[in-house]
């Protein structure tokens, strides 16, 4: 994702905003959830990517 396409989504909401949302998350997950939520976010981007560009998985290459 280039920042451009980022700050297109985003384009709307200011810096309260984005706090208030990240308080939101904070109180709904707590502090301790959070990272592995984002690990976990990261893990499915990188394996859309990998997807939509056609690499194949890891745990693919192991199965066959």
């Amino acid at each position: 994702m280039t920042p451009v396409f980022i700050l297109g989504i985003l384009g709307g909401l200011g810096a309260p905003e984005i706090i208030i949302i990240l308080v939101i998350v904070l109180l709904m997950f707590g502090g301790k959830k959070i990272p592995e939520l984002m690990k976990g976010l990261g893990k499915g981007i990188k394996d859309f990517k990998d997807a939509s560009k056609g690499t194949p998985d890891s745990s693919e290459i192991e199965n066959k």
